[in-house]
């Protein structure tokens, strides 16, 4: 089968050919129907996150139809659509895990990282951490959902309640649907974004924001809480500039440039500054169960698996509005949005 490996000695993504998996007792093979380019994938790809495995296949935002289930393997159907997050296992027995807090696992297996993802024609995955998928996306628009919509939901979660003013720094897949998600609650949505990006400002407002504007410029009202998707630390005391006493900023990301120094003044307050690792099954539920009655509207830029190099350009230069989605099968044109 044709995949896409990563090559962070060259910065790159490379085709190589491999063997349809053959799928373990607890494992489903899938034949991908769409995946996702998570910045993620790009952080591996561009060497910030280090190897776990020589030409590992990233992709963690994977939608599939089951081809062929393990011998353990009971809570799918053959023709079934499935997803498949970033968590892809745990060890399931250190204190982490035995606290509800399997995010934290000590030994857990990445998709995409540990194991191959979804940049691929076919995908072998654990079914113990596999999700049903809402019936009103296609496979194109449920795609952002397995890490933009289940890692968002997490960062909007840890927010806390009582959140009415909300900043969202980094206007990427993961913000523009949680401004959604976010506005349907009744919050007031304050997008930042690079200085002079124009185009992602009207995009935000698009989607119901309040208010648009310069990252390094203060929003009209303080906010209650800010959540950062952009992987860039001088970020943190921007939004702990804006958000008031007591008021809580969550990094989102996996990967980030290190925090500058800041005045303890911009802390103080008993502002809070935490961040999101990963996600627990229980997180992705709860997303999905939620997505299911909400009519989000992801955009997405869709691109053919022999293109993955140029979706994962655009994300890197920021020309996207919204996800890119690889299409393995070509069910989709390039250029398909929502």
């Amino acid at each position: 089968m044709r995949a896409m490996a990563a090559d962070p000695s060259g910065r790159r993504l490379v085709e190589v050919e491999r063997p349809v998996p053959r799928p373990g007792p607890h494992e489903l093979l899938l034949q991908v129907l769409a995946c996702g380019v998570c910045r993620t994938d790009l952080h591996l790809i561009d060497g910030d996150l280090p190897p776990h495995g020589h030409l590992v296949v990233p992709g963690h935002e994977v939608v599939g139809r089951v081809v062929a289930l393990g011998s353990a393997a009971h809570r799918f159907a053959r023709g079934q659509r499935v997803g498949v997050p970033w968590l892809g296992g745990t060890c399931g027995v250190c204190p982490y895990c035995s606290q509800n807090r399997e995010n934290l696992c000590d030994r857990p297996v990445f998709t995409g990282w540990d194991r191959d993802g979804g940049f691929a024609e076919y995908v072998a995955a654990d079914e113990r951490f596999c999700f049903a998928l809402p019936e009103r996306y296609d496979d194109l628009h449920a795609a952002p959902l397995l890490c933009a919509g289940l890692i968002g939901h997490r960062a909007w979660r840890m927010a806390g309640k009582g959140v009415r003013r909300l900043g969202l720094y980094g206007f990427g897949a993961a913000a523009h649907l949680l401004a959604q998600l976010a506005v349907a609650q009744g919050q007031r949505v304050y997008a930042f974004t690079r200085a002079g990006d124009a185009r992602s400002q009207a995009f935000a407002r698009s989607l119901g924001a309040a208010w648009a504007g310069s990252a390094d410029t203060l929003p009209p009202e303080p906010l209650d809480a800010a959540l950062l998707f952009a992987p860039a630390g001088e970020l943190v005391p921007l939004a702990l500039r804006a958000v008031r006493k007591a008021g809580t900023v969550v990094c989102a990301g996996i990967h980030m440039s290190d925090i500058p120094s800041f005045p303890y003044s911009l802390l103080w307050g008993e502002r809070c500054v935490r961040s999101v690792a990963n996600l627990t099954r229980a997180d992705g539920e709860d997303f999905l169960r939620l997505a299911s009655g909400l009519p989000l509207q992801a955009s997405v830029q869709a691109f053919a698996l022999a293109d993955a190099a140029q979706a994962v350009q655009s994300l890197r230069e920021g020309r996207l509005d919204g996800a890119a989605v690889l299409v393995p099968h070509g069910a989709w044109l390039a250029g398909d949005r929502a």
